[in-house]
């Protein structure tokens, strides 16, 4: 079998095991397989295609990877589905105490609590979304 194909299907392997693992190292690695096939296709010895597979995961690994795991790890900058309901205006659609009540938020009409449970918030009330459990909003008074 050829080295450049041997290369190439190690390079197939650690990708593919990237995607699994999402750590980042795999995938370089892969990358440096895959640079490997190519100086094999272009006739360099094997002794050569192992120092070029080491300097490329190496310079891969050292400065590359560090780059991807930052924009990886990013925190998230919107809040989707019902985090993003926390913090909104919503008004009462009828009487919301510490039991039941319903509200309306964005046009949605949702089942609702008072986050403290002694206060009874009359209809039409503005108030503010503390926390959502489940499908029940838990909300406060706005002043």
């Amino acid at each position: 079998m050829d080295p450049w194909l041997i290369w190439l299907i190690v390079a197939a392997v650690l990708v593919l095991a990237e995607i699994f693992t999402l750590t980042a190292a795999l995938g370089m690695l892969g990358v440096a397989a895959l640079v490997t096939a190519v100086s094999a296709v272009l006739g360099m010895p094997v002794a050569g295609q192992f120092l070029v597979f080491t300097v490329v995961a190496t310079v891969t690994l050292l400065f590359l990877r560090p780059v991807a795991l930052r924009h990886v790890l990013q925190p998230q900058r919107a809040r989707f589905g019902v985090d993003a309901l926390v913090g909104s205006t919503a008004y009462a659609v009828t009487e919301v105490t510490g039991r039941d009540g319903r509200i309306r938020v964005n046009g949605e009409e949702w089942t609702a609590r008072a986050y403290d449970e002694t206060l009874v918030i009359p209809q039409g009330a503005s108030v503010d979304v503390i926390e959502i459990s489940g499908t029940t909003a838990f909300v406060y008074p706005r002043d």
